[in-house]
């Protein structure tokens, strides 16, 4: 046989070999997978009553506590007594020094249900479901600061608490 011929039959035998290989490719596939977990954000505005004259009437104003939780997730907000050294859900109070004020938060303007922990008597935690952590729901709070005989009494001067917000979720 004539080199020319044995090397046109090879070339044809090596084109025959890559078509086959190319219409016949092996196949497989595999999982791509991701597990989101529940998630939830939390801030909250300043609650600033302004200034108090004793005698003249409570004081209210409101503070907006922004929950962001994955969404579906369910969630419960709770808040505590405050920092101040006797406060409790039930009766917080703001401190100048030893010097104490009254208030407390609510979970509407109507002020007959507080805000707290869901156990404490009269008190109620808020609910919810989480729309994702960019869409956050708002909560508002209604706080009020009584015209009481022991606000009366207080000394002039600045008042302040320290309210920790929880969300379990």
């Amino acid at each position: 046989m004539k080199p020319t011929i044995r090397l046109a039959i090879a070339l044809a035998s090596l084109a025959a070999a890559g078509s086959a290989s190319a219409a016949n490719p092996a196949i497989s596939t595999f999982q791509v997978t991701a597990t989101v977990l529940k998630a939830c954000t939390v801030s909250a505005t300043p609650l600033a009553f302004g200034n108090y004259t004793p005698g003249s009437g409570a004081l209210s104003n409101t503070s907006t506590i922004n929950v962001a939780c994955t969404k579906t997730s369910p969630y419960a907000v709770t808040l505590n007594g405050g920092s101040t050294a006797g406060g409790t859900i039930g009766q917080r109070l703001m401190t100048n020094g030893t010097q104490t004020l009254q208030y407390n938060l609510y979970t509407s303007n109507t002020y007959t249900t507080l805000l707290g922990d869901g156990t404490t008597s009269g008190s109620a935690k808020v609910t919810g479901t989480g729309n994702g952590l960019s869409a956050p729901n708002a909560i508002t709070v209604y706080g009020q600061l009584p015209d009481s005989a022991a606000n009366q009494n207080a000394p002039a001067g600045s008042y302040t608490d320290t309210i920790t917000v929880s969300v379990s979720y």
